[in-house]
């Protein structure tokens, strides 16, 4: 039986991408002011994931329910082969290497870490059939993530294989129905138990170029949120669709977000978030069943190029067991820019909505554009839902100290773009994947386990 709407207990569950073995600073995204800085810099792949880890082991500890979902495959010879490479494995590595080194860089990119990129999820108590429905984003509008989705569908169907969840196939890889997943998508509602309001930020509505971005591509269309509101049964009186502001794209805002974040009836933004804010505030009351929670600040306070270069609304808002207010989970890169810093500890003082304030060092990811909010998806589970949940990704001790045994044992301290071409690094890659599988229990998701 799929959970009932009306069920009394639910949890949200983070689910952290584990950041892969080839993390490296390639600069491949267009319209990314943090991953076009850092292209071509050294990076410590151990480092990076070590950090995420602890991020999520920090929020496991106070109370809050955490999971992980694993790393793709990388570099990627399949899709070298698909693009005429031909020999083995390491022949193919070399001739890509001395041909095509932005190619190989491509193919090699650790961006799956950003789980908030890899589907859009619609909790069982949106849904007309009263299960959780997932769809893997297409991400078409990158190369180096344009790969993702086939080994993305797999992985979450075996970690969410119970017949309470939904399974879609990703939307055409068409320009019309480019998606990018819950990055640009928000659930609002009074408790997570109950029916809440999906809220879908576009960038472009394809009828009016005229009001899209000018400098950098607007990555989510108007067509591909609403056909994933379709699909996933939503009530047409509970959805709201958004565009976002072209001016923000145009200075980094490649998600929403990059620019405002929600938890139940909270939504914390930037005044520059939205084309029409005023219309998605009336939207968004008439949906809720209760009354919207705002925390709009001002660029008076906080202007647009502070908030991109600190990460601000990159941050995790939670709701942790005992507290009166959320808790903001920002990157330590929010110290360090003064505007920011100075109003963050100012809304912590005096806001009763924000009880707390947590930076984490997340530099290795923040360097190529992630922050808090990118390396995690976020899926209202039933208590049920948990409780048959059979693969071994939620986060206990003993998970935790496995996991970083296996990044200690399995991943280089340091990583440069030539360093990419090693066969030795994709046998590595190979080897520590195939023991990750084993130690989630999630079977054969790799291209490599199933040839």
């Amino acid at each position: 039986m799929p959970p009932s709407s009306t069920q009394a207990e639910a949890f949200e569950v983070n689910f952290d991408g584990i950041v892969g073995p080839t993390h490296n600073y390639a600069g491949l995204s267009f319209g990314n002011v943090a991953s076009t800085e850092h292209g071509g810099r050294v990076s410590s792949p151990r480092q990076a994931a070590l950090q995420g880890l602890e991020k999520a082991w920090a929020l496991h500890e106070m109370g809050l329910k955490q999971g992980v979902i694993p790393p793709q495959e990388r570099p990627h010879i399949p899709t070298l082969r698909t693009l005429g490479f031909c020999g083995t494995d390491s022949e193919i590595l070399r001739q890509c290497a001395q041909r095509a080194p932005q190619l190989l860089a491509a193919v090699s990119s650790a961006s799956s870490m950003w789980v908030a990129n890899a589907c859009t999820v619609s909790p069982y108590a949106d849904t007309a059939d009263g299960k959780t429905h997932l769809t893997p984003a297409n991400l078409l509008s990158m190369f180096h993530r344009s790969i993702e989705p086939p080994t993305t569908g797999r992985v979450l169907e075996a970690i969410f294989s119970a017949d309470s969840f939904v399974h879609h196939q990703p939307l055409p890889a068409a320009p019309s129905f480019s998606d990018e997943g819950a990055a640009n998508h928000t659930r609002l509602c009074a408790d997570y138990s109950q029916a809440g309001v999906e809220l879908f930020v576009y960038g472009d509505d394809l009828s009016n170029k005229a009001a899209g971005p000018k400098k950098y591509p607007a990555r989510q269309t108007l067509p591909a949120s609403q056909a994933i509101a379709r699909s996933h049964g939503l009530n047409p009186d509970k959805v709201v669709f958004a565009r976002q502001n072209p001016d923000a794209i145009d200075q980094g805002v490649f998600h929403n977000d990059v620019i405002a974040v929600g938890n139940q009836d909270l939504l914390f933004h930037h005044e520059m978030a939205f084309a029409d804010t005023q219309s998605v505030y009336t939207q968004l009351n008439t949906a809720l069943d209760s009354e919207l929670q705002v925390i709009a600040v001002p660029a008076d306070a906080v202007s647009l190029e502070d908030a991109v270069r600190s990460y601000l609304f990159n941050s995790q808002l939670l709701t942790v067991p005992g507290q009166q207010g959320a808790l903001l989970v920002v990157p330590m890169e929010c110290r360090e820019v003064p505007s920011v810093h100075e109003y963050l500890m100012a809304l912590e003082s005096e806001s009763p909505l924000i009880e707390k304030v947590r930076f984490f060092d997340l530099r290795q990811s923040m360097n190529n554009g992630g922050g808090p909010a990118c390396l995690r998806l976020r899926v209202v589970m039933s208590q049920q839902q948990i409780a048959e949940t059979d693969a071994n990704v939620l986060l206990t001790a003993s998970l935790y100290r496995q996991l970083r045994h296996w990044i200690e044992s399995h991943y280089r301290d340091r990583l440069t773009m030539n360093d990419l071409q090693d066969p030795n690094l994709l046998d590595e890659c190979r080897t520590a994947l195939d023991e990750l599988t084993q130690l989630l229990k999630i079977g054969s998701v790799y291209d490599f386990q199933r040839t």
